[in-house]
């Protein structure tokens, strides 16, 4: 696919609607063929962009690189955006994680966004050989260094990367996930957005919104609900939920809204306008939606995608627009 086509919107941008890609339980290369495949599909049908998450150690339909695979999902689409979103910032040093987005932006103008995590699985850190007591510090210092860097603003020897030197004419976008208004405090004054997690109750996502607003916040903050479209495979979702219960350590799991969170109707339009009241809810301007549960075959994923995108986001984009929000063509 070209390179250099004007991309649908911009990365992470406000009022975008963009599709989270997990691997299937497939071999390998079966795994790069199919979340190619479905990139391709979800750029067909409308969605704005997608997005990749990191696990490592084989942890269950995640991938170690999250930026590798959004440059699998860019070669495979012409105009959607793609975002390692989030990116375990503590793990790498960050240095090299800005020179790979940088130069990753160079392949893809315009097509390229990030957000930083601290990351919360102790196997992450052991893989990776980071001490996990140091993942909070490290991610402190290490983000605002990121931001800096890919505005094309770097100091020392990485100023002198030609590919981040030109960020400074057209900056990456940068979003930072957050559970807590002091998370979002911080992403508030370095200028950058917000990611919430697809799990996080309404009230806490609008205290930390408002958090972000008042440090001065920038960017957009992002909503990442899980969506249906007819009846859910209901085992695959209890599934998916036990698997998050297990991984998430209680810290996280105090700000879980009621319910397994899942927005599944029937109905479209419902759909549509129960993403739309969550968003105004939760302070959010823009949203990632997952279709993947435990268990879903690329098929069944594949069909969400397509009634996703022509059910539910026609009505969304009309929703959005009405509501004065931005609405991507």
């Amino acid at each position: 696919m070209p390179s250099g086509s004007s991309p649908r919107s911009l990365p992470l941008s406000p009022g975008a609607v963009s599709l989270r890609l997990y691997p299937h339980d497939l071999p390998p290369a079966e795994v790069v063929t199919e979340l190619m495949a479905q990139a391709g599909l979800a750029e067909a049908t409308g969605f704005d962009g997608v997005m990749t998450s990191e696990h490592h150690g084989g942890l269950p339909n995640y991938l170690p690189n999250p930026l590798l695979a959004a440059t699998w999902a860019l070669e495979a689409t012409d105009r959607a955006w793609a975002a390692p979103c989030p990116l375990l910032l503590p793990l790498r040093p960050v240095a090299q994680v800005v020179e790979d987005l940088a130069w990753t932006a160079q392949r893809f103008p315009g097509r390229v966004g990030a957000g930083f995590a601290a990351g919360a699985l102790a196997d992450d850190f052991a893989v990776s050989d980071v001490p996990f007591e140091e993942m909070r510090e490290r991610f402190t210092t290490a983000l605002p260094v990121a931001v800096a860097g890919l505005r094309g603003r770097a100091t020392g020897p990485l100023a002198a990367d030609p590919a981040v030197g030109a960020l400074r004419a057209d900056p990456l976008p940068v979003v930072s996930a957050a559970q807590s208004p002091a998370a979002a405090r911080r992403a508030g004054a370095l200028g950058i957005g917000l990611l919430f997690d697809s799990l996080i109750s309404t009230a806490r996502a609008a205290e930390a919104s408002v958090a972000h607003r008042e440090a001065g916040g920038g960017g957009s903050c992002i909503l990442i609900r899980r969506v249906w479209v007819g009846s859910p495979p209901t085992t695959s979702v209890a599934d998916q939920m036990d698997r998050y219960r297990r991984a998430a350590p209680a810290s996280a799991r105090d700000h879980w809204g009621a319910g397994d969170g899942l927005v599944a109707s029937d109905d479209g339009g419902e759909i549509a306008e129960r993403l739309v009241d969550l968003l105004t809810s939760t302070g959010c301007d823009s949203l990632n939606l997952r279709v993947f549960h435990a268990g879903t075959t690329p098929s069944q994923v594949r069909g969400q995608i397509e009634r996703v995108g022509t059910e539910v986001l026609p009505r969304l984009r009309t929703l959005l627009s009405g509501d004065g929000r931005v609405a991507p063509a």
